[in-house]
């Protein structure tokens, strides 16, 4: 157990993708799930088009690369407005790249944040670069992952708007 304070999160995952024949054969049913949160809006996915998934709808894989990056930005927004970097855009296109096994299994070999960052001319840009380091030694998902998860940040510095 951790020192300190613990939270708990429940997700409910829901099969969707019997189509009458259950799992009599491979191509017998769909992929197709749903997430449920209590009090949250369900999310619809299925898995990879790769493994007979729904291309419409989110995998597990996206949403993983997807914690990474929002566990990361939302750290990083934390720690530059505590700095006093005042951030006015950030995008990240994450990428993660998963190796699959001869045998079928795979993993995660790594992902790479590339985050976006448009700061005011008054912000430290040096700062704001820095505080990617800290965003990472904070976020909880990154902390919980056996692979290297990169950031290669972009700092924007936008001109001080004059209005007449």
């Amino acid at each position: 157990m951790a020192s300190g304070i613990e939270h708990e999160y429940s997700v409910k995952t829901v099969w969707t993708g019997n189509k009458g024949e259950g799992t009599s054969d491979y191509r017998a049913y769909n992929r197709n799930y749903e997430l449920q949160v209590d009090g949250k809006v369900v999310i619809s996915g299925s898995a990879h088009p790769a493994f007979l998934g729904d291309p419409t709808l989110h995998n597990a894989e996206d949403m993983f690369v997807g914690a990474l990056s929002t566990c990361h930005m939302l750290w990083y927004l934390h720690l530059c407005a505590d700095a006093g970097v005042v951030v006015t855009d950030y995008v990240d296109q994450a990428v993660g790249m998963m190796a699959i096994e001869r045998k079928g299994s795979g993993y995660f070999s790594e992902v790479t944040l590339h985050p976006r960052i448009s700061i005011t001319a008054e912000s430290d840009r040096d700062k704001a670069l820095a505080l990617h380091e800290d965003a990472h030694r904070f976020c909880f998902v990154a902390n919980s992952v056996n692979f290297p998860v990169r950031c290669e940040p972009e700092i924007i510095s936008m001109p001080t708007s004059h209005h007449p």
